[in-house]
């Protein structure tokens, strides 16, 4: 049984950094594309960013480009979001996901995913 447990979120100001971690367990982590997502009060899910297995490739949001880094040790079955420059509206739950198939940035096509991290940023 796959699990996604994320974890590192919190209460910041705006400015600071944060990083998020997604540990995996009960499948070969070292062979999916993960994915961040977040969804905001009142808002729907959106698309964070995605690395490939490997982690040579990754892809951003326009609104977290040059601010959010995702990374992935396979060794430890893990994959992090640093946050830094951090906004008020980036305040939101955070979701990691775990794609088997191939690379995407389409919610639906993420096969499982982990219970969310709140994170706030305060003015």
């Amino acid at each position: 049984q796959v699990q996604l447990v994320e974890s590192g979120g919190g209460v910041v100001q705006a400015g600071d950094s944060l990083r998020l971690s997604c540990a995996a367990s009960g499948g070969t982590f070292s062979s999916w594309s993960m994915g961040w997502f977040r969804q905001a009060p009142g808002k729907g899910q959106e698309f964070v960013g995605a690395i490939t297995w490997s982690g040579a490739t990754t892809k951003y949001a326009d609104s977290v480009k040059g601010r959010f880094t995702i990374s992935r040790d396979n060794a430890r079955n893990t994959v992090y979001l640093q946050m830094n420059g951090l906004k008020p509206e980036d305040t939101a739950a955070y979701y990691c996901a775990a794609e088997r198939r191939g690379w995407t940035t389409v919610a639906a096509d993420y096969d499982y995913w982990g219970q969310g991290t709140p994170v706030t940023v305060s003015s």
